[in-house]
Order: C-alpha cells, then structure tokens, then sequence
C-alpha cells in the first residue's frame, strides 16, 4: 500500500533524491523540509505513516534531526521512524532503536540510499513495524563488540546481523542455505547467551540487537 510520508534533509540534492525514490515506488511525500523544526511541524500536521529524517541538519547542525525524531517518537509511540546517518555512530543507532518500543524504528548509512529498492523496502518495512540496522553498522558495531557477544559462535554472529537488519527467521534461513528450525535453534541459543529472559520473541529479538549496540 502507498504510504504517506515526510522527510527532513537539510542538502536539497539529497532531498530532491529522497522524494524522487519514493514517489517513483508509489509513495506519497506529504512534505519535504530541511531543519528539525519544520519537521516536527509537518510531522503533526500531516500524520504520516512514517517520518524520515536526518540526524544532522538546522538549526544546531548537530544531531537535530535525531532529537527531533525522538520528540515525535515521544508523543505517538507508535510513529514509524527511519533514520539516516552520513557516518557509523554507535550512541546514534542505540538510541533509534531506544526510542520507546521495540518496533518500526530503523537506521541507514546515507550511502545506502543510492541503492533505491533497499532504501524504499527499508522504509516499507520499517512502516509496518519492523526493526532495520544498515547492514554496514551492524558489521561494524559486531566487529567492534567482545562481551558479551564473545559468547556467540560464528554462526550465531551471522544470525544476530540477520536478525539486526530486520529478517524473519524464514529470510535467515535463505540467506545462510540452512533450515529454519536451524535458525530457530541459533535465535534460542542467542537470547540464551545473552541473557534476554524477557516474555515476547520478537521483543526479545529487538533486545538481542540492543545488546551490542549499548554494551
């Protein structure tokens, strides 16, 4: 289904870009603004499916963007937010995903955007509630991490990154030529290892993420 959605991009290039992607799949972008500001602004005015946004933009030229996205996060938890960042920040990624529910957030390198079917089903997927790490942060941020993901088996770290871009059990399965009870099995052993003893599979998936992103 089309979504309605509105983006904040300080560069007009990029921005212009942004639109174009998403309109080209159908979407509608109710707004397009360049500060944090106006974001917020358009993001109450028009109730949109999903905001896209920035971390850094006007008028501070720091994580703007980002605060602002949690402000509106804040006042309708269940507002689907996509983040895009020019640079891998790990403090940036843990509080996208930290932003008051275990569901609908998202964080992507700009230079994913160049790559527009990943970009748009990105956004559709973060829309319709799930989880999305840029799959370059989450390589990074598990090469950076030894405890307490030095518990996990090499096999096990390929399906936490899996499961941190957002895949279902059944899409890990593909990707790693291995049956989904496989899978099923790694996923137990994971939030086992790490400690999430917390009722709900998928908020528990979302904590598994967490867990390299704070620790």
């Amino acid at each position: 289904m089309p979504l309605t959605v509105v983006l904040a991009e300080d560069s007009p290039l990029m921005r212009d870009g942004l639109v174009g992607s998403l309109t080209r799949f159908g979407h509608e972008v109710a707004a397009a603004v360049g500060d944090a500001d106006a974001l917020v602004a358009a993001a109450r005015e028009h109730r949109p499916d999903i905001v896209v946004t920035d971390v850094r933009m006007p008028p501070d030229h720091a994580d703007d963007g980002l605060r602002a996205a949690i402000s509106l996060r804040r006042e309708n938890p269940a507002l689907p937010v996509l983040v895009l960042s020019q640079y891998i920040e790990q403090s940036y990624a843990a509080h996208v995903l930290d932003l008051g529910s275990d569901s609908g957030v998202g964080y992507l390198l700009k230079d994913r955007v160049s790559a527009v079917t990943e970009f748009v089903d990105a956004v559709t997927q973060v829309a319709a509630g799930a989880t999305v790490v840029d799959p370059e942060v989450v390589r990074q941020l598990l090469n950076r991490r030894h405890d307490p993901l030095q518990r996990l088996t090499p096999r096990e770290r390929e399906v936490l990154a899996l499961m941190a871009e957002g895949r279902a059990n059944a899409a890990i399965a593909r990707e790693l030529y291995v049956t989904e009870a496989a899978v099923n099995k790694h996923v137990s052993s994971i939030l086992q290892k790490l400690e999430l003893h917390v009722d709900g599979q998928g908020h528990r998936r979302v904590l598994a993420v967490l867990a390299f992103l704070r620790a």
